[in-house]
């Protein structure tokens, strides 16, 4: 008897493998992948609604809650409340940055590393595909809540 191919266990399983592989390269800034993503989102972009950072990391925003708590205690970010009393800003904090500064240099490394095993084309050629599935697992999941 042979296995069912589950497209989704497969792509956790490569994206368990190369977490492991970009945590221990960031390990010297104090700072895991996930979080890196964050602050890298948040330095570019600036403060967003944690609505917005969460559909920007594709998560929900309990996940991202529970992502942002320890870069909030670690002072690399702070959540505001907005406008709207309801809403959450994050914006990441002067020691969010340098923290990002610093791991800048060692998630480049990783990920130089990353393209010349795999290809720098292919590389590029993966992340775009990888958009195009954040979209499709997007529309099975409004697909599903519709059905039901």
């Amino acid at each position: 008897m042979e296995l069912p191919q589950c497209s989704c266990s497969s792509l956790r399983s490569a994206t368990r493998a190369l977490s492991l592989a970009f945590d221990e390269a960031l390990r010297p800034s104090g700072i895991r992948v996930t979080q890196f993503a964050i602050l890298s989102g948040l330095a570019v972009i600036g403060e967003l609604p944690l609505s917005t950072l969460a559909d920007l990391m594709v998560m929900d925003r309990t996940t991202l809650g529970r992502n942002l708590k320890p870069l909030q205690r670690d002072e690399l970010v702070e959540i505001n409340i907005g406008t709207d009393r309801r809403e959450r800003l994050v914006s990441i904090t002067p020691s969010g940055r340098k923290t990002f500064m610093r791991a800048m240099p060692l998630w480049e490394d990783v990920q130089r590393r990353f393209e010349k095993k795999v290809g720098k084309r292919e590389a590029k050629e993966l992340r775009d595909k990888m958009v195009t599935l954040v979209n499709v697992g997007r529309q099975l999941a409004e697909e599903n809540q519709k059905a039901g």
